[in-house]
């Protein structure tokens, strides 16, 4: 969907079931059908890496739907993230997942790696941002004159490791802003490699699209005197109103080592999601599960203790499941018309 979104200051695989997976028909039955599957009782909660956020939040979630969902258990499943995840989902194999909105965006598009093959989802929740860093060193910055994000045009950029989210968030950024990756020396680095090739001057700048106060950028910063490149005004614009369901975002002074006044970016929010035909009053049950226990979410991720709130849903970039409208209309949360499902 083309649409602005909030910006954040506005804001206050175990056992694998196959039975019951079809999507919503496309035809005008799709109201009928959504929400109308069955209930199920053992739940594939599809995350990432063991070593990311989304995997222990996928931990919590499946303890609290263990301890609160009446004849239900998750199992937590660490999978390839985003993408894997929504085809997971698509195909009946996972029943809840945790995904960047870009790419909940793009699979209900049809667009980028679901090209030709889309999958919509729809919210159950939003859970955090992930936040639009272009890293570079200060000298670099000072010597490359990078006052705005293009430019980095005509340098040597990495755009994240291969196949990654975030590889994906930053080439939709310069899609948005019609910067063609030919203008571009591009590298396919992972963080801490996008790190090492810029203390060894192999790299001019590269992107974490990750939770503010990343700890590599941080580590980065106590060794080397860092910058980050904004997002000027008519570029936010650009991406905030094009694909992925971003958001405007301020990385505060001070956030990171060196880096002290603020820096104008953009976000991309995670959310949980599901399939369309998941059972309506399960996701009902989840949601409000899930919200009454929000502690045992913070205790793993407590970053997001300023996000994971109801109000946040306004930020889906999908729309809402109906089970999950009825939770948020019940704690007096408007969802806007457009994530109404």
């Amino acid at each position: 969907m083309r649409r602005s979104m909030l910006s954040l200051a506005a804001l206050p695989a175990g056992a694998l079931l196959l039975a019951g997976c079809a999507q919503p028909a496309e035809s005008g039955d799709e109201a009928v059908a959504l929400g109308a599957g069955p209930v199920h009782e053992r739940l594939s909660i599809v995350t990432g890496g063991t070593a990311g956020v989304y995997y222990p939040i996928g931990g919590a979630l499946s303890t609290i739907i263990g301890d609160n969902v009446d004849g239900q258990t998750g199992s937590v499943e660490a999978t390839g993230a985003s993408v894997e995840n929504i085809r997971l989902l698509g195909s009946g194999e996972g029943h809840l997942g945790i995904v960047q909105g870009d790419a909940a965006d793009q699979a209900a598009q049809g667009s980028a790696d679901f090209e030709g093959d889309p999958v919509q989802t729809y919210s159950l929740a939003v859970l955090y941002p992930n936040v639009f860093h272009a890293v570079t060193l200060a000298s670099i910055a000072q010597a490359k004159g990078f006052e705005c994000f293009g430019d980095v045009i005509g340098n040597r950029y990495s755009v994240g490791d291969v196949g990654s989210g975030n590889e994906a968030t930053t080439n939709q950024v310069f899609e948005s802003l019609e910067i063609a990756l030919t203008e571009i020396e591009i590298d396919q680095l992972g963080y801490a490699e996008t790190a090492s090739a810029l203390q060894n001057n192999q790299l001019d700048a590269g992107s974490w699209v990750v939770g503010e106060g990343h700890a590599g950028i941080t580590e980065l910063g106590t060794t080397d005197d860092i910058s980050i490149i904004p997002l000027c005004d008519d570029e936010r614009s650009a991406v905030v109103n094009g694909y992925g369901g971003y958001t405007e975002h301020v990385i505060e002074g001070g956030t990171y080592p060196g880096v002290d006044e603020d820096v104008e970016t953009i976000a991309v929010w995670n959310a949980l999601v599901v399939s369309g035909e998941f059972n309506e009053q399960q996701a009902y049950d989840i949601t409000s599960a899930m919200f009454e226990n929000i502690h045992q979410v913070l205790n793993v991720y407590a970053p997001g203790e300023e996000y994971l709130v109801p109000e946040t849903i306004v930020n889906s970039p999908v729309p809402v499941h109906p089970g999950a409208v009825r939770f948020y209309e019940e704690q007096g949360v408007e969802i806007p018309e457009d994530l109404l499902p």
